[in-house]
């Protein structure tokens, strides 16, 4: 399928971890960045962390040190390893790609953090 589909969220106490995927069809994935974004309640939807095709990295600063993306071409799906969750963590996490001059987003997975 063309759209994005994430999996992995799910309710963790404050300092567990989850790893989030991102799976879609290898045409859009391939050649092109993926980005991470999230969306709390309330709160407009943001950027997490970005890779490129050639595995550039980059993270926004609240998450560096405790989140790592990284993406296996071959499988077509992008992870968002994240350690040392927090309260303020929890939001719903979108996956997101540019192709073809268009903007492709999964329908989001829930992370919720406990304290």
């Amino acid at each position: 399928q063309v759209q994005p589909v994430e999996s992995g969220g799910g309710l963790v106490q404050a300092g567990g971890s989850l790893t989030l995927s991102c799976r879609a069809s290898g045409s859009i994935f391939s050649g092109n960045a993926v980005d991470w974004f999230r969306q709390a309640p309330g709160q407009q939807r943001a950027l997490v962390a970005r890779i490129s095709f050639a595995r550039d990295t980059y993270y926004v600063n609240s998450v560096k040190g405790r989140f790592t993306i990284s993406r296996d071409n071959a499988k077509s799906t992008v992870y968002l390893q994240m350690n040392s969750l927090q309260p303020e963590d929890t939001a719903v996490y979108y996956c997101h790609v540019v192709a073809f001059g268009n903007n492709y987003w999964g329908q989001g997975t829930q992370v919720t953090v406990s304290s």
